[in-house]
């Protein structure tokens, strides 16, 4: 490792962070909020991703501060330039509905020449092939060679991590560029969702979309935070929490929605009761007489109790509008410009209330804030 790496791993006073949820052409979103969090000065010291969120995050993290938001639009632009367009792009409605499923329907038949084209013969020829799948991803190499500069990448002041599953294993990996160089093959591997998109080989390893095991990569950013304090925005593109479905189409739609959430919540959760366990062994440990305290036994259970002040800012892509089931796989310009558009208001509206808000955390704090919830937006903790 270089003397300008080692400089860059040192521990901070205070890091801002972007996690990334897995969610196809609903990435779109991500793209947006990042613009409006670039709008406002707050660049990222660490960003990771699964999935899409791999893909933006290796925009973000691949290009300086003043290209980022612009290679994210051509990323973007690229990926649904092939998308015919029935022109119901205005109104919701079943019309729309219908235009918006015919586009997905367009993509998973033809490609997209800049992400993914059909392997043909794929679904006829049912023995054994080397890399089994309905897709070749090898125009996604190409795009992220385009757009993305894996030198700036890997030895920049960015960090960038990436969850991928190893095939064999069923174990979760994480790629990080402040543990070895990260290459296209690394986020590729993060996106390579069965049985659509085959198996990417890093280091001698067949690895598919981390999606399939964990939709975020929130617990890998906090147990590995080396900051007194860190800024977390998370963004999700499936929403855990939903209205009982009526119909068979509302069916698959909430339970992509549960299975892609990732129970995000339970993690949240389940990191927020740790810290709080952390600052009640602390707290009792401090009753203890002088003597008692220094003792090696106590001291051994304090260790890796003194936690980073975390403030969690939880965006959740809620806005379902003219979205059926098809919408993880529906690449049309029209949606990507909703879903960009909704992104950036989501996120310039967090912060402005994170800003009102005023709050400071304590040392040890693990603070949530979810301000894109319909009702009650505020404080959920």
């Amino acid at each position: 490792m270089s003397s300008k790496h080692a400089r860059l791993t040192h521990p901070a006073e205070s890091l801002t962070a972007l996690v990334l949820q897995g969610g196809g052409a609903l990435g779109a979103y991500q793209a947006g909020a990042f613009e409006a969090l670039a709008d406002a000065t707050h660049q990222p010291d660490w960003v990771a991703g699964i999935s899409i969120g791999a893909i933006n995050a290796a925009l973000i993290a691949g290009n300086p501060p003043e290209r980022r938001v612009q290679r994210l639009q051509d990323f973007w632009q690229r990926v649904t330039a092939s998308v015919p367009s029935l022109g119901w792009t205005v109104a919701d409605g079943p019309l729309r509905h219908w235009s918006n499923d015919w586009a997905a329907a367009w993509g998973a038949a033809f490609g997209l020449p800049a992400f993914f084209q059909p392997r043909p013969g794929a679904t006829l020829w049912p023995g054994e092939c080397d890399r089994p799948s309905l897709y070749d991803t090898a125009p996604l190499h190409e795009t992220l060679l385009a757009l993305v500069d894996f030198d700036r990448l890997n030895d920049g002041p960015m960090r960038l991590s990436v969850g991928a599953v190893d095939v064999q294993s069923g174990n979760f990996a994480y790629f990080d560029n402040r543990q070895q160089r990260i290459g296209p093959e690394h986020i590729m591997a993060s996106g390579a969702l069965p049985p659509g998109f085959p198996a990417v080989t890093v280091d001698g390893r067949a690895y598919w979309d981390g999606g399939l095991v964990s939709n975020t990569p929130l617990q890998h950013v906090v147990e590995n935070l080396a900051s007194e304090a860190a800024t977390i925005f998370q963004i999700d593109l499936f929403n855990a929490r939903g209205a009982l479905p009526r119909t068979l189409a509302q069916v698959a739609d909430r339970e992509k929605d549960i299975r892609f959430s990732s129970r995000t919540r339970a993690v949240t959760d389940m990191l927020h009761e740790r810290q709080d366990l952390h600052q009640r062994l602390r707290a009792l440990a401090a009753l203890l007489p002088p003597a008692r305290r220094s003792d090696p036994h106590v001291q051994q259970l304090l260790a890796g109790t003194r936690d980073t002040a975390i403030t969690l800012v939880h965006l959740i892509h809620r806005h379902k509008g003219s979205e059926t089931q098809t919408r993880d796989y529906e690449f049309s310009r029209a949606s990507m410009q909703e879903h960009w558009q909704v992104g950036r208001a989501d996120m310039a509206h967090s912060l402005r209330s994170l800003a009102a808000s005023k709050a400071k955390p304590e040392p040890g704090d693990f603070r949530v804030f979810d301000y894109t919830r319909p009702a009650r937006p505020g404080v959920t903790r």
